[in-house]
């Protein structure tokens, strides 16, 4: 059973960290402090991290209908970061929609994507019970 609270409030943070440790790359005025393509690349490797790390965190509780539960995990924070980024980071960056997504928001679909690695390799293992957890 999906539990809606942790559900979300690790989405968010999923978002919120890469976005805070982002800050630490901008001076006085909003000046990047640190060349664009090193700063891309630093945040690609800051939010996959995070983003893994907390869906380990997320899977812990998960007890069964892991498939299931990658799909909705995957969905819903996907979701949750285009809409974050939409209502903050858009007006930041004042960057069109077509380009944000062309630039930062299709990156976001590896969250989508290691969600549903994680449920599929733990439903292929079977229910935790069986496996000594």
């Amino acid at each position: 059973m999906t539990d809606i609270k942790r559900l979300i409030s690790l989405g968010i943070l999923s978002w919120l960290i890469p976005f805070l440790a982002s800050i630490l790359f901008y001076g006085p005025g909003g000046t990047l402090l640190i060349g664009y393509d090193l700063f891309k690349s630093l945040m690609i490797v800051i939010g996959s991290g995070i983003g893994a790390l907390l869906l380990v965190f997320y899977y812990r509780t998960v007890q069964d209908a892991f498939r299931r539960e990658a799909w909705i995990v995957g969905g819903t924070w996907l979701l949750l970061n285009w809409t974050l980024d939409l209502f903050f980071l858009l007006p930041l960056s004042k960057q069109t929609i077509g380009s944000y997504f062309g630039e930062i928001g299709l990156r976001y679909l590896s969250i989508l994507f290691m969600g549903l690695a994680i449920g599929y390799t733990m439903e292929r293992a079977g229910p935790r019970t069986e496996r000594g957890s």
